[in-house]
């Protein structure tokens, strides 16, 4: 077992589902199963008009053959393992790169950050992930002394490596998914009522709106932002409750058993339509609307 990184790209050629799988080719295949039963970063590549970098973890819980596509296999993930970072996190910043395992001898990009999966050293984990938190409300236990760069000396090792793994539970807990989860839907969705096209901010300063999933947490729905929509306490509650459901082009579906349909579309903002966020990776996916109008909307 061991901790990498998974380049991923909105408009990649390959069948990716990020949240639930991952499909690459023979030549990587030795590096993925490296991975099986640990954590792996996606990143999306600097050539792609803005980047959002380190951008999710995720656990990979088997590698298989894709039936589909000869030569081609799949990384499966762990259900429930996903998360998107609430702050994206830059292949370099100021004091240099943050993957410092793509550096070579002389201190320079090497060739290993061009491969679309590769190995990550525990010390590039740590400091990706932590980068990846909210530095203003942080969720996670942070170090002071910075992480040599290639990986740990013998005394440090096991008190170090304990430590990552301390990360990565808090990272499993659901206080603080929910909390990251809320934090990137609401950026998505600017704070605003996917439903009514409501922007309500109480006296504190605080969104009056929630971050639901569309396929729940509890029916393995992942924590990834095409599975939130931003929600007022009634839009929520009609949601979840299957009296109102969205198309794949996102119009509002009003359910048979409404028993005030005008008054729900009265709710609904004037366009009949769900607003969504700018970026098309942050969309509601069809693959959860789907989910929400077989198994929880009723018709």
């Amino acid at each position: 077992m061991g901790f990498g990184v998974f380049i991923h790209r909105t408009d990649s050629i390959y069948d990716d589902s990020p949240a639930e799988r991952y499909q690459f080719p023979r030549q990587y295949l030795s590096r993925v199963e490296a991975c099986v039963g640990d954590w792996i970063v996606y990143y999306e590549p600097r050539k792609v008009a803005d980047t959002r970098g380190y951008f999710a973890i995720a656990k990979v819980k088997r590698v298989v053959s894709d039936m589909t596509a000869p030569g081609m296999f799949l990384a499966l993930i762990e259900p429930g393992s996903y998360l998107d970072f609430a702050c994206p996190v830059p292949f370099s910043e100021g004091d240099g790169v943050i993957e410092r395992g793509v550096l070579n001898e002389d201190g320079r990009i090497s060739g290993r950050a061009q491969a679309a999966v590769r190995p990550l050293s525990p010390g590039d984990f740590d400091r990706i992930v932590a980068r990846g938190l909210d530095d203003r409300a942080p969720l996670l236990p942070r170090t002071d002394a910075d992480l040599p760069p290639n990986g740990f000396n013998e005394e440090q090792a096991p008190f170090a490596f304990e430590e990552i793994r301390e990360r990565v539970s808090y990272l499993l807990s659901r206080i603080v998914r929910d909390r990251v989860f809320r934090r990137i839907v609401l950026r998505a969705y600017d704070e605003r009522c996917a439903i009514s096209g409501l922007k309500l901010i109480n006296g504190g300063g605080r969104a009056e709106v929630a971050a639901a999933h569309i396929q729940p947490v509890q029916s393995n729905g992942p924590d990834i932002v095409s599975n939130g929509l931003a929600l007022s306490g009634t839009a929520h509650w009609m949601f979840d409750r299957g009296l109102i459901s969205l198309s794949d082009d996102l119009d509002v579906l009003i359910s048979r058993h409404a028993n005030d349909p005008d008054g729900v579309r009265a709710f609904i903002n004037r366009s009949g339509r769900a607003i969504a966020p700018q970026r098309a990776f942050e969309r509601p996916h069809p693959h959860f609307l789907r989910w929400h109008r077989e198994h929880c909307f009723k018709q």
